[in-house]
């Protein structure tokens, strides 16, 4: 995942006691740090709305994920970006926001309690766990900084990775925002279509000249798009995507 800002320079209070809460059904659960290890946060319940109201300076909605085949809230369009970064990312087999609060207090400080709702918790293919949390790198202040020094240091207890991250490099975001409006799997249909897309690409050619070589673009160019979403076909997402991108088949199936 790109645009990851470290956190190991920020420092936090001394934290005591931590313990995660979390929604399963209409039950809350609060266990300590320890003891949630083998808890499947990426298929957990938001711990809080995404409300909407006039003048709001975010803008939260749903993003429907081709990965669970199920929605998943953001509440600014960075976390969308991000939702769907993850949603693209082969690696990802699962995630959830706002997946649990992380509460804990700093030590010898009476009432000074604090708690944390990371934005997003992804499950790797080979089983392990990302934290992330979307905030752009001029807007952590040190509330932001502890809260984020605290969640990097809960997550190595656990095992977990953790990034901080902010704004997307501008091509690479607007390719993925393109190529997302053809993630539904109904854009890779029909399968001898689609099988026929990948053939046409065996070797890097240009995006429309060679899908022109297998039909007609109206038809063919969506079906070129959602591959490139899935994966079967690669393209060098850092640039533009354009009529002249070379585009290949993956050998992912």
């Amino acid at each position: 995942m790109s645009d990851a800002m470290d956190t190991q320079g920020v420092t936090s209070s001394d934290v005591g006691e931590v313990e995660l809460l979390w929604v399963e059904g209409a039950r809350e659960v609060r266990q300590p740090l320890t003891s949630v290890r083998t808890v499947a946060f990426e298929d957990v319940a938001p711990v809080r709305d995404f409300p909407s109201y006039r003048g709001q300076r975010h803008f939260p909605g749903l993003y429907w994920s081709a990965t669970m085949g199920r929605h998943v809230g953001f509440e600014s369009w960075l976390e969308r970006d991000h939702a769907m970064l993850l949603d693209f990312d082969p690696l990802v087999v699962g995630f959830a926001s706002q997946p649990f609060w992380l509460r804990w207090r700093r030590d010898g400080s009476p009432g000074g309690a604090r708690s944390h709702a990371p934005d997003y918790f992804a499950r790797a293919t080979d089983g392990s766990g990302l934290v992330v949390d979307c905030r752009p790198v001029d807007r952590v202040d040190a509330r932001s900084a502890e809260s984020f020094a605290t969640m990097r240091r809960a997550c190595e207890q656990v095992g977990w990775s953790y990034r901080l991250v902010g704004y997307l490099d501008g091509a690479r975001v607007t390719n993925l925002r393109w190529l997302a409006g053809y993630r539904h799997p109904r854009f890779g249909e029909p399968s001898s279509l689609a099988a026929a897309v990948a053939a046409a690409f065996a070797v890097p050619a240009p995006l429309t000249g060679q899908a022109a070589t297998v039909g007609d673009p109206i038809a063919v160019l969506p079906v070129v798009f959602h591959l490139l979403w899935a994966g079967r076909l690669t393209a060098d997402l850092s640039m533009p995507l354009s009529d002249r991108t070379l585009v290949r088949r993956s050998g992912r199936p």
